[in-house]
């Protein structure tokens, strides 16, 4: 029973302090939601942009901002300036001047512009049928993204009536979400 005991606890620890993003490409989880609807989440990113890489090492890594994605959504990397084809709307999107020898800023993407991006880093936000729901631009903090993820997550962005709503759900919400 102990021994039992003991590798539960050890499981359970592993597991909070291991809990990373699993991070797919748009493709994937448009497919996922067929099987099991649930909004997508997407970070939108290029190679040289340095909000973008601290997004990475500080936020996503964040043990329960991990967690929370990770659990409520589908998690996809999208980069920017890449040359991934994208399906959409029944619409192929491309990269039609990227050059794989450039180092640091490449051509924008097609889908990238279809989405109205115009800073790094950016996330956007779909809902269960693959529809753009709302963009969050630049970096931010678990805390500072938490309010965004459980409004999108809750369907709260539903009832605001208009900026000023979303301001003062944002500036009374309470974070939950641990320091790392």
């Amino acid at each position: 029973m102990k021994i039992k005991l003991l590798v539960l606890f050890i499981l359970s620890f592993v597991g909070t302090y291991a809990q990373q993003i699993e991070w797919m490409s748009l493709a994937e989880a448009l497919e996922a939601q067929k099987k099991e609807p649930k909004k997508i989440f997407m970070d939108v990113y290029t190679t040289w942009c340095g909000p973008c890489k601290l997004l990475d090492k500080k936020t996503f890594a964040n043990k329960d901002l991990a967690r929370y994605v990770s659990e409520h959504f589908y998690a996809v990397k999208f980069n920017a300036e890449g040359d991934e084809l994208i399906r959409f709307y029944d619409q192929n999107f491309k990269n039609p001047n990227y050059d794989q020898r450039k180092k640091g800023r490449n051509a924008t993407h097609q889908f990238t512009q279809f989405l109205g991006i115009r800073g790094y880093p950016t996330m956007v936000f779909f809902s269960e049928d693959g529809d753009p729901i709302m963009p969050v631009v630049g970096y931010y903090t678990a805390q500072e993204l938490e309010p965004y993820l459980k409004m999108i997550k809750q369907g709260d962005y539903m009832v605001f009536q208009g900026p000023d709503a979303l301001k003062k759900y944002l500036k009374s919400y309470v974070p939950r979400f641990r320091g790392k």
